[in-house]
This record gives C-alpha cells, sequence and structure tokens, in this order.
C-alpha cells in the first residue's frame, strides 16, 4: 500500500513522499504551528523546541539536520539554530531580553526575526559601494564624508575594509567600503548578510568594465536594492546615457529608461549630485523600513580586524541589532574578550553602540574573521563556554553549505530551492550566449536555471567564493581554473566542471535541470519490533532488548523510536546482535539486540519502526 505523505507549507509544487509498510498505515502527524510569536531561551532542547513551535520532535529533528546538525531529542539547541528552525516553517521569534547563560550561535541572518519584536525601532540603512576598481568608489565615500582617506592609500586601492556614518538631515545612513566585491560575497558566504543597499559606481567615462559586470552580478545575487551612481560626469568625454543603455543591456533598467533603478549623475570630486544620492538613498531606506530593538543585549559582524602593536586587537564591528557598550563581555566566532574601547568611524571615542552603528572595538583575545558574528554575552563564564561549544562543533565539521550538484538537490528537496544557480565561464562572449539560450529554453515552472554570473576567461577565486555564498555551481567551457581558485574550491566544498565539447555542457545542465525534478522519496518499512528490556554496554551506551513483530530489522538501515504512538527519534542502527553474534538482520519473531546511533533513552514497550528511503526519479 502507498501513499502520498503531506510535507512542510512552502515546499515546492511537484515534491511528494510515499511511504509503505506491512499492515495499516499510520496517521500523518498534524502539526500545530502557533500564528503569534513566540520566546525562545538562549538555550534549550531539540524537544522543547519541538513543542514550542508546534511540530513533533521527528520533524524537528529533519529541520536541524537540513542545517548540518544532527541532534538527538534531548540534545540541546541554542537561539540562533532555534530560531532559523522556527522561522522555516513560519513561526516568528522573540528572543529572551537578558538570559543567564545565554548561548547565540554564528549565523548572522537569524538576528532578522528581530523585527518583529514589539520593541523593534527603525534603524539606520547599511549601504556597501562597488564598482570598477579606479571608478572612484573610495573618492565617493571621501566626498560624502569629508575625509581625506584616498590621499593616504597605495594607488588609488582601497587597503582595508572601513564603515562610516553620516548624518544627513536628522538621518543616519551607514557606508560600508570595500575592497571589492570579493570582500563583500565573502561575508555573505560564511552567513553574514550585512548589505541593506548597494551603490554601484561606474565611470560616465568609461562605462562597463569587466570587474563592473562582476559586482552587478554579486549584488543580484545578494537580492538587495540596487542604486546607481554614475561618476566622473564632469571630465571630457562623460556620457550618461552610454553608461545606461550599457545597463540596459545587462537588464538593469534606470528610471530615466523606464526602469524600477534610481540613478544619479556624481562628481566625487566636485561633490555635483551627492546630495541628490543622499536623499535616494534616504528614500529607498525609508521605503525598506529597516527595524531593529536597541534595548536588546548586541549582535553585530565583524568587518575587518588585526592586531595593533600598541592597542592589541582591534576589530571593525558593524552592530546590526541591540547595544554594545563599554565593559561588555562579547564573543566573535572563537575569539572572545571585554569591550575595552570603541571608536567610531572618524576616531573618536564613544561608550555605545546601537543598531547600524560601525565602531572599532578593542579587547579581543584572538583576531576573528571577517564575516563572523558577535554576540554580547552575559558574562565570561557564558563567553567561554560558547568558544568551547564552537571549537568542539568545529572539530566535528564546520557545518558549511556545500556548492555541489547533490547539495542543490537535497536542498531543493529538502523543500529550501527551487533552482539551480549556475556560474558559466568561457573563452569567447559567443559560447556565453549560446548558453544562455539554452538555459532559457530548459528551465520550466517547477525548476529555474538561474545563471548568476557569466564571463570570459579562467575560473577565479572571486567565482568560487560566489559560488560558496550562492550554493552555485561552476561550468567552464574551453578554458582553465586559477591555482588559487582550485585551492578555494577545495576549501568550500564548490564544484567545478570543465568542457571541451559545448553540447556536454548544454546536455549535463539539461541533467542536472531534470535531476532536480523533486524525485518522490518512497520510505518503505521493513518491519517492526518491540522493546522488552534495555541493557547497559558501557558507561554510556545502552542497547535495546527487542522481539521482531513483523517483517525484518536489516543491519544497514534507519530506524524510528515510537513511544504512546509517538515518534521520538530517528536515526540509523548502530549494532544488531542475536544472543552474542553481531548478525546481519534479524527476522519475525526473532529475538535480539539494537544499538542506536545518537540514541540510549530507550523505555519498555517502545515500537522501533526500521524503513529505508528509495528514491524514484520523474524525469
Amino acid at each position: 500500500m502507498a501513499r502520498r505523505r503531506s510535507g512542510f507549507a512552502g515546499r515546492p509544487r511537484g515534491r511528494g513522499r510515499r511511504r509503505t509498510r506491512p499492515g495499516a498505515s499510520a496517521a500523518v502527524e498534524e502539526l500545530q504551528i502557533p500564528t503569534e510569536p513566540i520566546e525562545i531561551p538562549a538555550v534549550l532542547t531539540v524537544g522543547e523546541l519541538a513543542e514550542k513551535i508546534g511540530t513533533g520532535p521527528v520533524e524537528t529533528i529533519k529541520l536541524l539536520m537540513r542545517r548540518g546538525l544532527m541532534m538527538t531529542v534531548n540534545d540541546p539547541v541554542d537561539f540562533a539554530n532555534a530560531a532559523a528552525v522556527a522561522g522555516s516553517i513560519g513561526v516568528k521569534v522573540l528572543r529572551p531580553q537578558e538570559e543567564e547563560g545565554s548561548i547565540a550561535g554564528d549565523t548572522v541572518g537569524v538576528v532578522e526575526v528581530e523585527e518583529e519584536d514589539p520593541g523593534a525601532e527603525l534603524r539606520p540603512p547599511v549601504i556597501t559601494v562597488l564598482g570598477h576598481v579606479d571608478h572612484g568608489k573610495t573618492t565617493l565615500l571621501d566626498s560624502i564624508r569629508g575625509s581625506a582617506v584616498v590621499d593616504q592609500e597605495a594607488g588609488g586601492i582601497t587597503q582595508s575594509i572601513g564603515a562610516y556614518q553620516v548624518d544627513r538631515e536628522g538621518q543616519k545612513l551607514t557606508f560600508i567600503d570595500t575592497p571589492g566585491h570579493e570582500a563583500f560575497t565573502m561575508m555573505r558566504a560564511r552567513g553574514a548578510q550585512v548589505t541593506d543597499i548597494v551603490v554601484l559606481v561606474v565611470a560616465a567615462d568609461d562605462g562597463i568594465m569587466p570587474q563592473t559586470e562582476e559586482a552587478i552580478d554579486h549584488a543580484q545575487a545578494a537580492n538587495v536594492p540596487m542604486v546607481v551612481a554614475i561618476n566622473k560626469v564632469d571630465l571630457p568625454g562623460a556620457d550618461s546615457e552610454r553608461v545606461k543603455r550599457e545597463l540596459s543591456e545587462r537588464s538593469i533598467l534606470v528610471e530615466s529608461w523606464g526602469g524600477d533603478v534610481v540613478s544619479v549623475d556624481v562628481s566625487a570630486l566636485t561633490g555635483a549630485g551627492i546630495d541628490e544620492l543622499l536623499e535616494n538613498l534616504a528614500l529607498l531606506a525609508e521605503v525598506q523600513e529597516l527595524k531593529a530593538n536597541p534595548t536588546t543585549p548586541g549582535i553585530g559582524v565583524c568587518l575587518e580586524a588585526h592586531v595593533d602593536p600598541s592597542r592589541g586587537t582591534l576589530a571593525t564591528i558593524l552592530v546590526r541589532s541591540g547595544t554594545i557598550n563599554l565593559g561588555d563581555q562579547i564573543v566573535v566566532g572563537k575569539s572572545r574578550g571585554r569591550v575595552k574601547g570603541l571608536v567610531d568611524g572618524y576616531g573618536n571615542p564613544v561608550k555605545t553602540a546601537g543598531p547600524s552603528d560601525a565602531v572599532e572595538v578593542m579587547g579581543l583575545g584572538t583576531v576573528p574573521d571577517p564575516g563572523i558574528r558577535l554576540d554580547v554575552v552575559a558574562n565570561e563564564k557564558v563567553a567561554r563556554q560558547m568558544v568551547e561549544e564552537r571549537e568542539k562543533a568545529d572539530r566535528g565539521g564546520d557545518g558549511r553549505s556545500l556548492a555541489t550538484l547533490s547539495e542543490v538537490m537535497r536542498r531543493l528537496n529538502a523543500g529550501d530551492a527551487e533552482e539551480l544557480p549556475v556560474i558559466i565561464k568561457t573563452g569567447t562572449q559567443g559560447s556565453i550566449d549560446a548558453v544562455r539560450r539554452s538555459a532559457e529554453r530548459l528551465s520550466d515552472d517547477e525548476v529555474q536555471i538561474n545563471l548568476i554570473h557569466t564571463a570570459t576567461g579562467p575560473v577565479n577565486e572571486s567565482d568560487v567564493m560566489l559560488a560558496a555564498a550562492s550554493g552555485a555551481l561552476i561550468m567552464a567551457f574551453e578554458t582553465g581554473t586559477q591555482a588559487g581558485a582550485e585551492k578555494q574550491a577545495g576549501i568550500h566544498g564548490v564544484d567545478i566542471r570543465q568542457y571541451n565539447i559545448i553540447y556536454n555542457l548544454i546536455d549535463d545542465l539539461g541533467s542536472a535541470a531534470r535531476g532536480l525534478l523533486a524525485p518522490i522519496e518512497n520510505e518503505v518499512v521493513l518491519g517492526h519490533a518491540v522493546v522488552q528490556a534495555i541493557f547497559p554496554a558501557g558507561r554510556r551506551y545502552r542497547v535495546a532488548g527487542v522481539r521482531v513483530l513483523d517483517g525484518e530489522i536489516p543491519r544497514q538501515s534507519s530506524i524510528r523510536v515510537q513511544r504512546d504512538g509517538e515518534p521520538v527519534y530517528t536515526g540509523q542502527i548502530a549494532s544488531l546482535r542475536h544472543f552474542k553474534d553481531d548478525v546481519r538482520e534479524l527476522s519475525n519473531g526473532m529475538e535480539g539486540g539494537v544499538g542506536v546511533e545518537g540514541f540510549i533513552d530507550f523505555r519498555e514497550g517502545d515500537i522501533l519502526e526500521v524503513f529505508e528511503i528509495q528514491l524514484e526519479s520523474r524525469a
């Protein structure tokens, strides 16, 4: 007997799961999803989380597994991961105001759940400036903030990440100046979506350059609003209309051409158009209604860090929510310390930093990486515990989401994706056009092939970082891969596929798309057993003494522990014995011992349901 098993709301259309089992089918677990925001403590067990968000323990464990976390019903879950799990099924979450022993994770994106907090207030927008290397990015920021940074930089190239806040008629705007779109995407690859608006700087006398195209692709992949600043309009040969035409050829239509992208003519040297640019940025921020709660413990993102010979470790921090105060205990990834000093973007010492403020923090013990989350915690004990937990987690794997075809398929099957993101690098421009036309032809209503970046030349590190941040595959046709890119691809788990025949590339693109058409998961129940006794097997391990009720129990199978008709744990069989002998399977009516990976809380009368998942392709 087979039936289709229901999934969570938001699961892509056309995806299903059939379940076959001996005897009568069990009722599908009813979900009681809260409609009002719920408060989640800093730490709670998987079982407690399941109760709060209205799902069964098994479904909650599955949601955690999709985030790369292998947990049992009694394992603790920190606020960051609990909030992410709740958000994935539409449950709004509130962070507690203050809690002793608070432990938060590293994922910056979950800060956004605080926008539903009743204490949330409007915050300044965070604006990142991107563009070609010599089109005037830093000169534009220099004009906006009225300082002299450019003259101190070698060759006019930004040497470090800076962040500055300006005040325009009472409204604050925070600007981040990056060395390029690579650094912008590197933070995204580490989970830090810090930008609210991107300003794309294009020189009116140069037009769209290769690095400009890359910046456009990186900004669009981040899915944030874009404002185009057409710079150097005062120079001979400047042609704003040509820039707008070149932008339109890349599917970016500015307002004066009937589109919805704001463009402003500016001169960073003379200051012309700067007020109009700031006005448009302020209006765009007003429409977005960006909010954060300034009364909660501070949460931020490390933009840059280094060691100063006289002041020790200094980290440039962008505050995303809450407030950082002098004397606070902080944790940034696996670095911790007490805030000994705060300096704003103009070199002035300050005592506090609130949402969207950018400050230099002194007091960390070691240098954290850019893109890592900062948390203000209750005390030094909590800080030390957080660092120890993260170091322990790193030893078991970093949980990074790999940019491979199998990982993309896993996300789609889990309901987390409906597209195949691809980066195309070729030897000639004509090849790009052929691939683009094929992608449009292969896409349909269920699965879209999204070419997030296409360019000529070898695969470089920037391509790999974009793939890591966006979960994209890289397909290279008649071109090579730089050595640095190969190394980064290995670190981040990015697939780079090389082709010399374009038809092979297109065929693989089509095969990947067909493979993404939601295979049906057939859950085949193999048998059931009842727990009759529990035996210790070492200091921290227990084995269930069972009798097989029906079917059989193979050694290499998944197993579900059911108690009073409710599933309490799903995992893998770790050991299988008949008397003292290790066996490959137990048949109907036999007695034996069963060990389950990650689970020891057996009780007499528990039902063990053994099953396997079989995928049926829709192609």
